[in-house]
């Protein structure tokens, strides 16, 4: 569904990614981990038009989108939720869950993915006439997460979702994950420092090291890989 061939990214005269090379079928949740700086976020910014790539192209079903603008690959079916959830602070939570749908003209459907993502994380049906800014850190990802969802995205990109958060609220919000990918059949792509979690809840991972894909396999696989564990699992 997601193909990225030979990607070089640059912030300037950084080289940030070198050469990547990944791909997402339809139906699978990946994980991207690594550590702080090695590329993760500007893999999804890629992939979402922010920041373009130089040299290389990223494909979804078949078609290049590497010069694609951000709103348009939006409508094409691939939405991000950024590092940093991001919500529209002075918005009520129901606005920032309009916004999502701002691309979508179809109301009937719009209104029943409104009842979807309160079913989902019902703090937010709860809290609908709220302003998204006097959230928790927690209910502020379950928003950023469900006005992704607000624009029925066919890949929707996650980054960091687990950042700053406890570690309750994290374990509810990677189960939610895994249900939206079985439930609604969304393919997933996850950038995470949470190894552990991340490869548990993804059918394949890639690591990646400054900008390279170092090693890619099975999540179940990862987990048990033993420069994987001495690296980013703590063991």
């Amino acid at each position: 569904m997601l193909k990225l061939k030979d990607i070089n990214t640059y912030y300037g005269n950084i080289h940030a990614l070198k050469g990547i090379d990944l791909e997402v079928a339809e139906g699978e949740v990946i994980s991207l981990i690594g550590a702080n700086g090695a590329g993760k976020s500007t893999t999804l910014m890629t992939i979402s038009g922010i920041v373009p790539a130089k040299k290389g192209s990223v494909e979804f079903k078949g078609k290049d989108i590497t010069d694609t603008p951000p709103d348009a690959i939006v409508k094409m079916g691939i939405c991000q939720v950024p590092e940093g959830r991001r919500i529209f602070p002075y918005l009520t939570v129901a606005e920032n869950l309009d916004m999502g749908a701002f691309l979508r003209n179809d109301k009937d459907e719009i209104l029943k993915d409104f009842d979807y993502v309160y079913s989902l994380f019902p703090i937010l049906a709860e809290r609908k006439n709220q302003a998204g800014g006097t959230l928790s850190g927690g209910e502020q990802q379950m928003l950023a997460i469900s006005r992704a969802l607000m624009s029925r995205p066919k890949v929707l990109l996650l980054d960091e979702p687990s950042l700053g958060l406890a570690p309750i609220i994290v374990k509810q919000i990677f189960t939610i994950i895994k249900k939206i990918n079985t439930e609604q059949k969304t393919t997933i792509f996850i950038v995470e420092q949470n190894a552990n979690l991340a490869l548990k809840a993804a059918h394949r991972g890639y690591v990646m090291e400054n900008g390279v894909i170092t090693l890619t396999d099975t999540g179940e696989n990862l987990l048990v890989n033993e420069d994987v564990k001495k690296a980013y699992l703590g063991i």
